[in-house]
């Protein structure tokens, strides 16, 4: 990290908010060319990008490791789709992490896990990241301010444009424990609140831009920049049309987001360990199961997702069965009917709306706090407490009934510091988030309320089955039809081609201003239908499930990263304008390090040419000179745009799966 200057304070004004003179520290004054708000997997690939290219990166994150969904929200088992794999098709970075994991134990997956080919310790993830970004910055000569424990407070908004930010970084108080001590539950309001408290010490931090331009970039796991900004977005299910002809509703549900989960480590043990329950066990009991018959197995669920196989690293020697677990094992648990914590309603969702956010005063300048709520973030770390009691001692199943789950006593609960959440509750530092807050993209041709990536674009769903004719009506369907025909379009639409003959594209939809690629499935983990999520007897929200499935290998439209209303903020990570339906495919960890790689450069060309990112996308449906310079470069750096033989030609994709 570079020096920053210290300008000593008595009485502070944050953008025209007068605050006490309380603070513990002076304010500090920081001058970035690239100002990047959260250290998930986003956030790190856009710094990679960007100190490559010599730029100045500020890079804040309200935990004190970077990474995201492999580190401080403990997923560190790489989701990754087989024929991507075998290509090995994925951005630069990506390569590289996947390279420094192989180095660094000797084999891409300590923990022998059966759900991916990488599974590996969360703080290993961390340490690795900084590696990389540390050699980025030699090699390209870039200086990275690095702001671990920080959280944005307000912004100041310019004529369509982030004009500076302020941002809080704590630490403990004299006397007080370590951070990483109590849960996020415990400190979050306390971490956005600028005056000291007995827990915490802060210091403000004002990023302004070196030099006349600077390009932010919103990484952050659920948005927060985007209310703070005032851009338009979206928050849970889009109703039903022909682009989401899946959809559970026929009405907006800002409520409805796909659940969340702390993770958490488990070791088995060669003797039975003292298991005891929480206080709050009874509440959750009845939430949680194995869900399926066929994966009512210990041993499936604990290997699904281990991190450290004992007897492998000891010996390098596999095990027949990978489904073998043997006391020395780590497992990293992350369950859909154990520790997903799934809410569904106005009571009782995390992520706050815009009109709760207007409601509960934290649009008003200085009064952020987040936009989480916190007694939804508590239950959900009672509910993966209780979860690991389920695990070894529990004897009930909502889903499969008594007679299936069994105790299994030979197993410890590992926390602490020096556990692999690195956490002295042992519950991962963050949750894992499947969904966010979401941008609406720029009005543009065929896209005249705001461009959004859409399920039809990228679901190998067949259109032709019974449930599409009978649930949407005659002029959806059509429309819907119409949309898949591929080549054939504009003959549907002139009547020339009977829409029920034209044929359906198998492929996804191609976007001209493509700059990053993913490919995973359409994996859904569905809010509950009634409150709270544990009530007994409490089901899914029915529909949810419907646009599950295969999806195609697609692309990462630039319109998809550019808000409305503010030109020089990027979105990069699960923000980006994309539906509730095609957002369960855009969240896993390879599209997040494209999508950053992908903000990371064009923030570093933009400011080279002195433009503003949206000039990029004018005149779209064809692209300009400077976007087709702009995914040149990303090819070239190995950062791919499109995958191999794609085309309006190829509609042959059926060997992607």
């Amino acid at each position: 990290m570079g020096p920053v200057k210290a300008i000593g304070l008595s009485l502070l004004t944050i953008f025209g908010v007068a605050i006490a003179p309380a603070w513990g520290e002076s304010e500090q004054v920081v001058a970035c060319e690239i100002l990047i708000a959260g250290g998930g997997l986003a956030g790190t690939a856009a710094a990679y990008e960007a100190l490559l290219a010599g730029r100045t990166v500020c890079l804040t994150e309200i935990t004190d490791w970077i990474g995201g969904q492999i580190s401080a929200q403990g997923t560190s088992a790489l989701d990754e789709r087989t024929t991507q794999r075998q290509q090995n098709f994925f951005p630069r970075g990506y390569q590289d992490l996947r390279s420094r994991l192989a180095a660094h134990y000797g084999r891409l997956s300590p923990g022998n896990c059966w759900v991916s080919e990488a599974c590996f310790l969360p703080g290993d993830g961390d340490r690795l990241l900084h590696q990389m970004l540390a050699a980025a910055a030699r090699k390209g000569r870039g200086k990275l301010h690095w702001f671990p424990n920080t959280v944005i407070k307000d912004l100041a908004m310019g004529e369509r444009r982030i004009e500076g930010a302020i941002a809080i970084q704590h630490r403990p108080a004299p006397g007080t424990a370590p951070l990483n001590t109590e849960p996020l539950s415990a400190i979050l309001l306390d971490a956005y609140d600028p005056q000291p408290s007995p827990r915490l010490d802060k210091t403000l931090i004002r990023f302004v831009p070196a030099g006349e331009n600077w390009i932010v970039i919103e990484a952050t796991e659920t948005g927060e920049l985007l209310p703070l900004a005032q851009v338009p977005y979206r928050l849970g299910i889009d109703p039903r049309s022909p682009l989401e002809p899946s959809s559970s509703s026929d009405r907006p549900d800002p409520y409805c987001t796909q659940g969340f989960t702390y993770t958490f480590a488990m070791a088995a043990t060669a003797d039975p360990q003292p298991q005891t329950p929480p206080p709050f066990y009874d509440r959750y009991a009845p939430y949680y199961s194995y869900e399926l018959p066929r994966l009512a197995n210990f041993n499936l669920v604990f290997t699904y997702r281990r991190i450290w196989d004992y007897n492998l690293n000891r010996t390098g020697t596999r095990q027949d069965n990978r489904l073998s677990v043997s006391p020395g094992d780590i497992s990293m648990q992350n369950w859909t009917w154990g520790n997903d914590y799934r809410p569904g309603t106005a009571v009782d969702n995390l992520i706050y709306t815009h009109q709760q956010l207007q409601a509960l005063g934290q649009l008003e300048p200085g009064q952020w706090q987040g936009g989480l709520r916190v007694e939804t973030l508590q239950a959900a770390e009672e509910l993966a407490l209780g979860y690991y009691y389920w695990l070894v001692a529990g004897t009930t199943d909502s889903q499969l009934g008594d007679g299936v789950k069994q105790p299994h006593p030979n197993h410890r609960y590992l926390q602490g510091f020096d556990s692999p959440m690195g956490t002295a509750h042992g519950l991962s530092k963050y949750p894992y988030m499947r969904e966010g807050r979401r941008i609406i993209g720029r009005p543009s041709p065929g896209y005249p309320d705001g461009f959004t990536v859409a399920e039809i674009d990228i679901s190998r769903t067949d259109y032709e089955q019974p449930f599409y004719r009978e649930t949407l009506n005659s002029a959806t369907y059509r429309a819907l039809r119409t949309f898949l025909a591929g080549r054939q379009t504009a003959a549907v639409v002139a009547d020339q081609t009977p829409y029920p003959t034209a044929p359906i594209r198998r492929r996804a939809a191609i976007f001209p201003d493509s700059v990053g690629i993913g490919h995973y499935a359409i994996d859904f983990h569905p809010c509950m239908a009634l409150s709270p999520p544990e009530k007994p007897g409490n089901f899914e929200r029915p529909g949810e499930r419907q646009g599950a499935g295969a999806a195609y290998p697609f692309q990462i439209p630039l319109r998809a990263m550019i808000p409305q209303d503010v030109d020089n903020l990027l979105v990069a990570g699960k923000s980006i304008a994309t539906s509730h339906i095609a957002a369960a495919a855009y969240r896993v960890h390879s599209f997040e390090w494209s999508a950053g790689a992908a903000a990371g450069t064009v923030a570093d060309f933009t400011l080279r040419q002195g433009i503003l990112p949206p000039v990029l996308i004018e005149g779209l449906p064809r692209p300009q000179p400077l976007l087709r310079q702009l995914q040149g470069e990303l090819d070239r750096a190995g950062n791919h745009t499109t995958f191999p033989d794609t085309s309006i030609f190829n509609e042959d994709w059926q060997q992607w799966r």
